[in-house]
């Protein structure tokens, strides 16, 4: 069994997910009873030292700037013309009033629909995300698994976010074995150990 955290999974719901890793972590000091074997890694410094991750990264936080700053510039655009309009107005027919209200209100949809289009649930950012850093999650994971197999270990926790996790023995922290088996060199972030 292996358990993959804080890279891996939103923070909602943590107060459950921590329930479930102090079960989950009970039973296998349970088991470790029975000679059960078990491991640790921290996927943020996992992540830290894998250089397409960091380019994914990057690339992710200057997309984001640049939306934001596209969609801040469309509310600034429709701030002014609110503005206008309530300068313009006492001099305004009803008709034009109504023209330019509905102008204002048809940009402001725009500009919320397109800051759901780029940041929504299921939108651009998010989108991109996945598909630069969705493969490399893959392959940490993968390498963990195989790590563990060839281990033997009955779980792999993972310290990234010290959910739950009071106490781990620093021999007992696979990461840089993992970054060594995905063909990374560690580096000189700490992952965590105490040395």
């Amino acid at each position: 069994m292996i358990l993959i955290g804080a890279g891996f999974r939103s923070k909602k719901g943590d107060n459950m997910k921590k329930i479930a890793l102090a079960i989950v972590f009970a039973l296998a000091l349970g088991l470790s009873a029975h000679a059960q074997k078990y491991a640790y890694v921290n996927t943020e410094y996992i992540l830290q030292n894998i250089p397409e991750f960091v380019n994914a990264q990057e690339e992710i936080d200057k997309l984001s700037i640049e939306w934001q700053k596209e969609i801040e510039s469309k509310f600034a655009e429709i701030d002014a013309l609110y503005k206008q309009f309530q300068n313009d107005a006492p001099l305004l027919t009803q008709d034009m009033k109504n023209r330019r209200e509905n102008e204002i209100v048809t940009k402001e949809k725009a500009a919320k629909d397109l800051q759901k289009k780029r940041f929504g649930v299921d939108g651009d950012l998010y989108k991109r995300r996945q598909e630069l850093i969705q493969p490399i999650q893959d392959k940490i994971y993968t390498a963990i698994e195989k790590r563990a197999k060839q281990k033997q270990f009955v779980f792999v926790f993972d310290r990234a976010d010290n959910t739950g996790i009071m106490y781990a023995d620093p021999r007992n922290d696979i990461s840089n074995d993992v970054l060594k088996d995905m063909g990374y060199e560690p580096g000189t972030i700490n992952s965590g150990k105490t040395e």
